[in-house]
């Protein structure tokens, strides 16, 4: 029996494997749950208010935060120190229905880290939304407690 490949054959393997290598990270990739400034800032006139939870350094925070914001001070939600952190909310969470905003610098690592250990404490994801852009890109000054 001649188990030998022909060169097209191994060729369109070859293409098949690359294929197939250069897809892995779209289907290993997380997805999240995003909220525009713009559907937030609706929702909060119009009194369909989501929690917000608030990441940023306690530094950061005491300048400028939405409002109504639950400060945690747990950005970048990276170490056991800083998740802990959450722990508290994460109990407010559960014991409600209100979906969740993931407030965080710039919406980026941080809020992933935050929306990923809410989700392993037991928080729907569906629940679960990051701020696109974070406190730093929110538009509207006029929603923001600003201290200098």
């Amino acid at each position: 029996m001649n188990t030998a490949v022909s060169p097209s054959g191994r060729w369109a393997r070859a293409l098949a494997t690359a294929a197939l290598v250069a897809t892995m990270p779209l289907a290993l990739a997380q997805s999240y749950n995003y909220i525009s400034p713009g559907e937030l800032k609706q929702r909060l006139e119009s009194g369909n208010k989501p929690m917000l939870l608030d990441i940023q350094v306690e530094k950061e925070y005491a300048q400028h935060h939405l409002p109504g914001a639950v400060p945690t001070y747990a950005y970048p939600a990276k170490t056991d120190e800083e998740r802990a952190k959450l722990k508290p909310a994460v109990s407010k969470i559960l014991s409600t229905k209100d979906e969740v905003v993931i407030v965080c610098p710039g919406g980026g690592s941080g809020a992933k880290n935050t929306y990923d250990f809410l989700k392993a404490q037991g928080v729907p994801e569906g629940r679960i939304r990051i701020l696109e852009q974070g406190q730093k890109g929110w538009p509207y000054s006029e929603l923001v407690i600003q201290n200098k």
